[in-house]
């Protein structure tokens, strides 16, 4: 389950409007041990960046961090400066250009790397994921199901990489196309697409939320796959084996809310068993670009007008203060309920029968200080 979105916060989140407002955004985005939900919670109970950095400090030592800095100035110009080398727009959340379906998820990022056409964020999506190791039928259809959608107006959206990434990627240049990241958004990688995110740069969009010049790590594409699914109403999955990458993907788009297809395959053919599973389990099936669109016309038709005020982040209150051993009893009630698997914050918050507005800075401290971590969706685990 992921956090709601909601604008009655104590604190509505404004976009940057200056540059320094930038550099603070930047800054607070990269300071250790700060992910989006932190990010939200700090600026919710700040008001904004500069005070939310003023405040970690202390907010660190209070969790029994000590000597905690936030991410300095310097590295956070810097890092602007490679975007401008790279042509690299920052994008951030709140702004006209932020990804209004983006926006809905729970862990959206506060900010984003684009380079590429920015109007690309403005039109329909669709996700198109699969194997690395596709077959020669499952490239196929990658490309065929690509080359359709675009022709009926979407954005194919995928991850860059080997397989049927690169065909849905490569068949949807001519209609636009849009690559999220690992890694920066300047690190082209793997390595062979480095001609095809080139030519997506001239024909699309690349997008990341990592800082430029970060080479793609294993803990970064589960994160990437949340912006896959998070961007798009629908994700329709090619090829895929029962554990993949493809099937994180399926999961976060269905945390989400988002529909779920995908192509069926031989039941010998292990690079299908995923697909066979998710159909198995109630995702629609799809033969062609027509069951794709079948399944997106009624979505789009449901859909509310948009609000195009500014889109804010969870509503986190304030908490009632509690003494130093009232703290420490919480923390260790809610470090004795967490394990190696991630568990929902919602479902944290039941088992501990405890209002959310104490939980959440709990989080907080409790993340700052290294004790949990935060995986894709907004899932607490032991860190």
């Amino acid at each position: 389950m992921t956090e709601e979105h909601n604008p009655s916060s104590t604190h509505p989140l404004l976009p940057p409007t200056t540059e320094d407002d930038r550099v603070s955004w930047l800054r607070l985005l990269r300071s250790r041990r700060v992910g989006p939900s932190t990010f939200y919670r700090l600026m919710s109970e700040h008001g904004s960046a500069q005070a939310a950095l003023a405040a970690l400090p202390g907010i660190a030592q209070a969790a029994g961090v000590a000597s905690y800095a936030p991410c300095p100035e310097d590295t956070a110009i810097a890092e602007m400066r490679a975007a401008q080398t790279a042509g690299a727009r920052m994008i951030c959340f709140g702004e006209a250009e932020y990804p209004t379906t983006l926006a809905e998820i729970g862990d959206a990022p506060p900010l984003l790397w684009a380079i590429g056409d920015m109007s690309i964020l403005q039109r329909p999506m669709i996700a198109l994921v699969g194997a690395r190791n596709a077959s020669s039928l499952g490239t196929r259809m990658a490309r065929a199901l690509a080359a359709e959608l675009g022709q009926a107006g979407y954005v194919v959206v995928s991850g860059l990489a080997r397989g049927v990434d690169t065909a849905a990627h490569a068949a949807a240049l001519d209609s636009g196309t849009l690559a999220v990241l690992a890694g920066g958004v300047d690190v082209l990688y793997p390595s062979e697409n480095a001609r095809l995110a080139n030519d997506i740069t001239a024909h699309g969009l690349r997008l990341s939320e990592q800082p430029m010049g970060m080479t793609p790590q294993a803990r970064h594409f589960p994160r990437r796959n949340r912006i896959i699914s998070g961007l798009c109403p629908a994700i329709v999955v090619v090829e895929a084996a029962a554990k993949s990458g493809s099937l994180i993907t399926a999961r976060s788009a269905l945390d989400q809310g988002r529909e779920v297809l995908a192509v069926p395959g031989h039941p010998f053919d292990a690079r299908a068993a995923g697909c066979n599973m998710l159909i198995r389990d109630g995702a629609a099936l799809v033969r062609n670009a027509r069951d794709v669109i079948s399944v997106l016309a009624p979505i789009e038709a449901s859909q509310p007008q948009l609000d195009l005020g500014t889109p804010q982040p969870p509503e986190t209150p304030k908490a009632p203060k509690r003494t130093l051993r009232e703290t420490a009893a919480l923390h260790g009630e809610i470090l004795q309920r967490l394990g190696p698997s991630p568990l929902a914050e919602d479902q944290l918050i039941r088992d501990l029968n405890a209002p959310a507005r104490v939980i959440a800075p709990a989080l907080v401290d409790l993340e700052l200080d290294g004790k949990i971590r935060r995986s894709a969706g907004g899932l607490l685990a032991l860190g």
